[in-house]
C-alpha cells in the first residue's frame, strides 16, 4: 500500500552511502525530505542534487534532513555523492521497494519508446513521520527552493 498524505509513513530502511542502514525512525524529531530521482550522474539528477546541496544549510536551519533515492547501486551512489560533494546520504533502492512504497516507479516514454523508471518526485515528512507534502513529476528549476519554503513553514 503506497504512502498517503496526512498518514504516517510505514517504517522502512535502506542501505545508504557510507555503507550504513538508513531508517526512517532515525529521523524522529526532524522533518525529512526524500527526493526520488531516476539515475546518478545524469544532467537533471545532477542539477537537482546540486540544488538541494546548495540549500542544505537552510534545510538544516529548518531542522530538515535530506535523502536522495534512486535504484542505482551503492557504488554508483558513493561516486556521485563524492563527485558532487553532497552533504546528505543517497539511498540505494536496487530492489525498488522504496520506489514502490512511494509509488514513483512508473511507465515512462522517451522518443515514443515506453519503459519503466523512476518518476522524479519529492516527499516532505514531519517530525512524527507523517507525510505532509508531495511533489510528483518534478521539474528541477526552482524545485528545491519550493521544498525548502514548505519545510520552513511546516
Amino acid at each position: 500500500m503506497p504512502v498517503a498524505l496526512d498518514k504516517k509513513v510505514p517504517a522502512f530502511s535502506c542501505i545508504a552511502t557510507g555503507g550504513k542502514k538508513w531508517k526512517l525512525s532515525d529521523a524522529v524529531g526532524k522533518k525529512v525530505v526524500i527526493y526520488f530521482y531516476p539515475k546518478d550522474n545524469t544532467p537533471g539528477c545532477t542539477k537537482e542534487g546540486a540544488a538541494f546541496r546548495d540549500l542544505y544549510p537552510s534545510f538544516k536551519k529548518a531542522r530538515t534532513m535530506i535523502v536522495g533515492v534512486s535504484p542505482d547501486s551503492l557504488a554508483s551512489h558513493e561516486k556521485f555523492k563524492s563527485k558532487m560533494a553532497f552533504p546528505f546520504d543517497l539511498l540505494a533502492d536496487e530492489d525498488r521497494k522504496l520506489c514502490e512504497l512511494f509509488d514513483v516507479y512508473k511507465e515512462k516514454s522517451l522518443y515514443g519508446r515506453k519503459y519503466m523508471g523512476v518518476e522524479r518526485s519529492t516527499f516532505l515528512i514531519d517530525e512524527r513521520g507523517v507525510l505532509r507534502r508531495e511533489w510528483r513529476k518534478v521539474k528541477v528549476p526552482g524545485h528545491a527552493e519550493e521544498v525548502l519554503a514548505a519545510a520552513t513553514v511546516l
